[in-house]
């Protein structure tokens, strides 16, 4: 369709993204500082390939003068704006395929905003959602018109839920058992007839996974520790539910990884009482939650369960075929505020899986199984995350990386130092990552290899607290408000990378901001348009042709920059490399999240979440929202939904 609009025209100030860290390491901004400088960037790119500024790649730099150069990608860009409705580019529908409150269990009954229950909200479709995995069906097939979906469902935004609250407002048990509810992961199966996706129902595959709903089996190294027991769970082996599971992945024999981040929001009491109090404010819990839970539920309570906490932070891995297999925590992966696990797999068959933990000045890791996938017997890989090592990144300003185990007896990780064993290390992860000298990065949050070439991309969000004192003439922007992409080289040719290694090469690919204002210091191809700068990338996928599509999180701070989150697309190679075009736009206040693509590329599911949210005026709320997208009825709020593109001539997305 052309480009939509009904009509012309948050987060909190982000507390779950205030550093923790007391790291003295050099930032990731000073690192790149030190690496590059404006006499050894990339003043052009070359009509077939990029002259390397370091390890065969370089940047771009917006006004240098490159000769033109013409993108692979071949739709008319959606304008920067900001409006009530979603708008895509010309050639294209957007249909919203499920949401919130939508039936997910064959049983559920009809959504009713007016008379919302917790028994409901465990059978319809949760609030916000973030990530979302493709899984054809069946099990191990290519097809692109039948699949599952799984769908996070990160957090919710009561203000917009419930008529006559206000943002900070506490509630009452009834609408936190519906708040709990909303939270976890549906699996809904989907098909397509007609050039349109449905939901399948009744579907044998239909679940609701939520938060206290759902046991989990906590494995790995740290299973049983006395720090995961409860009074609930005296061998700390089985959690109850999930929450604030972000972005996500999924493994080459096909489950799904959720990934939770900002469980520190959740719990009330005061953790400085505690034996751990160091622990947790090193991880964000404060007395003052963002949350109501803590005052109906002693679990959200940390001075009536001090290990809760604990129970969360982790990697669950689950098969979104089996409705009845029990999902597992994979304490081997570490507890941090993940965003994401995707995964890659080495020369020799260890499985790799890459997270970012979503904080200014945290860290970038990857896990590197024991183990080897096995393709010939899906059910020899379903523990194959339960062993292996723990990395973390360090950037060296001669434009290697480093990967350091996270491993009890090596190094600073000893008991003098506060680990007692794997466990606690694992249990620990921030603590230990901090005593290897990990590099602070400006907000990690998605990290997804390119399965095309195997190169690994890094979206680091923002870090408006980096101080101008930690950056030098080359990358002056300190504050960085707009966020830029980093690409990591494993050793090997494109297509045949070494997952496992323990060097890579970085370099970066973009910086995000408006290259017309000076000011902001952005860095892109030179060519790109005034509808294609970004700010802010947040979320990543690849399309068959193995080009980058990053969407955006700016939060609030989309009031700054004028425009809405979005959709956003580049070439990876060739004379098009970092020219970013923008493809899709959300509703005022939304998120873009969970981008993916089916086999065949002719179909883009993405997240809408949180519409009319971010940066809404308090009376601004259920009965006076900025938006009601997408039903736009009078008496219906905003809805977060999960919407599927489509090219209207059938053809590949992008093309």
């Amino acid at each position: 369709m052309t480009e939509q609009h009904a009509q012309t025209e948050s987060r909190l100030d982000d507390p779950d993204d205030r550093s923790s860290n007391a790291s003295v390491m050099p930032s990731f901004a000073k690192i790149v500082d030190r690496r590059y400088n404006r006499r050894h960037v990339l003043g052009a790119i070359g009509a077939g390939a990029v002259t390397a500024a370091v390890g065969g790649v370089g940047v771009a730099i917006s006004g240098s003068g490159a000769k033109a150069a013409a993108s692979s990608l071949g739709f008319t860009e959606v304008a920067h704006n900001v409006t009530p409705d979603m708008a895509v580019a010309p050639g294209y529908n957007a249909q919203v395929l499920i949401r919130w409150g939508d039936k997910v269990m064959d049983g559920a009954p009809d959504f009713d905003i007016g008379a919302l229950t917790a028994e409901s909200q465990a059978q319809q479709f949760g609030y916000n959602n973030d990530f979302i995995g493709y899984f054809p069906l069946p099990v191990g097939s290519q097809n692109s018109e039948r699949a599952l979906l799984v769908v996070n469902h990160e957090y919710t935004d009561r203000q917009l839920m419930f008529s006559g609250v206000k943002k900070g407002d506490d509630i009452d048990k009834d609408k936190v058992d519906v708040e709990m509810a909303a939270h976890g992961a549906s699996v809904i199966e989907i098909r397509k007839a007609g050039g349109e996706w449905s939901v399948v129902h009744p579907s044998q595959y239909a679940r609701r996974v939520a938060l206290s709903r759902t046991d989990m089996e906590i494995t790995g190294p740290a299973a049983g520790h006395d720090l995961l027991k409860t009074s609930t769970d005296p061998e700390g082996k089985v959690a109850l539910g999930t929450l604030n599971n972000c972005a996500g992945g999924w493994t080459p024999w096909d489950t799904v990884l959720l990934a939770e981040e900002n469980f520190n929001l959740y719990f009330g009491g005061d953790p400085s009482k505690l034996p751990q109090a160091a622990d947790y404010a090193r991880y964000g819990l404060k007395e003052k939650s963002r949350y109501s839970w803590w005052r109906h539920h002693d679990r959200f309570n940390v001075e009536k369960e001090p290990n809760e906490p604990n129970r969360f932070g982790w990697i669950v891995e689950f098969d979104p075929y089996d409705p009845n297999s029990k999902p597992k925590k994979r304490t081997a992966m570490g507890r941090f505020k993940h965003e994401g696990a995707t995964t890659a797999l080495a020369p020799d068959g260890r499985v790799v899986a890459y997270s970012g933990d979503d904080q200014r000045f945290d860290y970038l890791y990857k896990f590197v199984s024991t183990g080897r996938y096995n393709p010939r017997s899906r059910p020899a890989n379903m523990d194959l995350l339960d062993d292996g090592t723990l990395y973390v990144a360090r950037f060296n300003d001669d434009g290697t990386l480093d990967w350091l185990p996270l491993t009890f007896g090596q190094g600073p990780l000893t008991q003098e130092n506060g680990f007692k064993s794997q466990a606690e290390v694992l249990i620990k992860t921030r603590q230990a990552a901090d005593a290897l000298g990990a590099t602070p990065m400006d907000r990690p949050e998605d990290v997804e290899p390119n399965p095309v070439t195997g190169r690994v991309y890094v979206m680091l969000t923002n870090n408006t607290k980096r101080k101008a004192d930690q950056v030098d003439e080359a990358n002056p922007r300190g504050p960085n408000p707009f966020g830029h992409v980093v690409e990591l080289l494993p050793p090997g040719d494109d297509g045949a990378r070494d997952h496992a290694a323990l060097k890579y090469e970085w370099n970066i690919l973009l910086k995000g901001g408006d290259p017309a204002n000076p000011e902001h210091k952005a860095e892109y191809h030179p060519d790109v348009s005034k509808n294609g700068w970004l700010v802010a990338p947040d979320n990543c996928s690849f399309d068959p042709q193995g080009r980058l599509w990053i969407t955006t999180d700016q939060g609030s701070k989309w009031k700054n920059t004028g425009i809405a989150d979005g959709v956003y697309a580049c070439d990876l190679t060739g004379p098009g490399r970092a020219l970013t075009k923008h493809f899709f736009r959300v509703p005022i206040g939304a998120e873009m999240c969970g981008p993916v693509f089916t086999p065949d590329g002719k179909t883009l599911f993405v997240a809408v979440q949180h519409p009319g949210a971010d940066g809404a005026e308090p009376e601004q709320n259920f009965d006076n929202p900025m938006t009601r997208w997408p039903d736009f009825k009078d008496g219906m709020p905003p809805r977060p939904s999960v919407v599927a593109i489509t090219k209207q001539n059938g053809g590949e997305i992008g093309s």
